[in-house]
């Protein structure tokens, strides 16, 4: 286990339970799409753009018509643009000499799991909101917490006797345990006694691996949401300019491996400044001149509502509690 994979089981468990909110908060599916949509693509087709067509372009050792007119620029251009193909991570003759070798942006490889877990769990809640009409025992809370439950004790079994893969079933199950602590969320208390007791018991557990992956995965939750809600002071204001999360994460790799493009033998000690400053600059123009700006088309989704139902496309679903 890598910091690297905690931090993208942090995110999901996260995205889970923001997800579920940002569905009930609006209780409307046309809306709810929509503005995943405006949160995901634009800022992400602006990026494979610049990939695409300058950092491509500045460092392929191909001509610039043998690079443009490369298959593999078409297919890096369309797949990571929709995502729900997957993605490409290279582009023709780029990168080639450096110690990442032929990655333009590695970490777009989680955006397609995020956005299929989106699109099944937009059709869940639909299903269960229709079920709910007619049978009042279904729920959406006890719903979700049965999905999470089966999900992690399939990914436990999972990772003592392979069957499934691996990454999709562990991403799945992380999700929607955020999810479903939204749903509950009323129920659960955030204790610190709580907090140091499942904390312990995790280092406790690292004296066996196998032990770990169980306790890692039940408790890892309630310690993200505790960490989450519970400290006070000065971290509050974290994210009152802007928010540059999602910027840092599509402009990161692309940098860094540009940064070691253009000194060869880069030190981690040069790398990590020179790579952040330069992230940190994209991802704020990013949010203020992009992200920040499609963001309040989120109402616009009304236009989109018309359009359908003018032609008998769907109808909007209500949420029942």
């Amino acid at each position: 286990m890598t910091w690297g994979s905690i931090a993208v089981d942090v995110f999901f468990i996260t995205s889970g339970f923001l997800i579920t909110n940002s569905y009930f908060s609006r209780n409307n599916l046309i809306a709810f799409v929509w503005a995943r949509v405006l949160r995901i693509y634009p800022a992400l087709i602006v990026a494979v753009l610049l990939c695409v067509f300058v950092i491509g372009l500045c460092f392929t050792s191909l001509t610039v018509q043998e690079y443009l007119l490369n298959r593999q620029t078409c297919l890096y251009l369309f797949r990571n643009s929709f995502l729900f193909l997957g993605v490409e991570f290279s582009l023709p003759g780029v990168f080639m000499d450096v110690p990442f070798e032929g990655s333009i942006n590695g970490s777009l490889w989680t955006l397609p799991y995020e956005v299929r877990i989106y699109a099944f769990l937009t059709m869940v809640l639909g299903v269960i909101a229709y079920i709910g009409k007619h049978l009042k025992i279904v729920s959406f809370r006890n719903s979700l917490l049965l999905i999470s439950g089966v999900s992690i004790i399939l990914h436990l079994f999972n990772k003592f006797q392979p069957v499934l893969p691996e990454e999709a079933l562990r991403l799945f199950s992380m999700f929607f345990m955020g999810s479903t602590y939204y749903a509950w969320r009323d129920k659960i208390r955030l204790s610190s006694k709580w907090y140091l007791f499942g904390f312990s018991l995790l280092l406790v557990s690292a004296i066996n691996k196998d032990l770990f992956v169980i306790f890692y995965c039940l408790l890892l939750p309630y310690l993200i949401f505790h960490a989450a809600y519970v400290p006070s002071g000065l971290i509050r204001y974290f994210n009152k300019i802007g928010d540059y999360s999602y910027g840092l994460y599509i402009y990161a790799f692309p940098v860094q491996q540009s940064v070691a493009a253009l000194i060869p033998d880069v030190s981690v000690t040069t790398m990590i400044p020179a790579s952040f400053c330069v992230t940190l600059i994209l991802a704020v123009l990013s949010w203020h001149l992009l992200e920040k700006r499609f963001l309040k088309m989120k109402g616009s989704y009304v236009l989109i509502e018309k359009f359908i139902q003018d032609r008998g496309l769907t109808r909007r679903f209500n949420r029942t509690n």
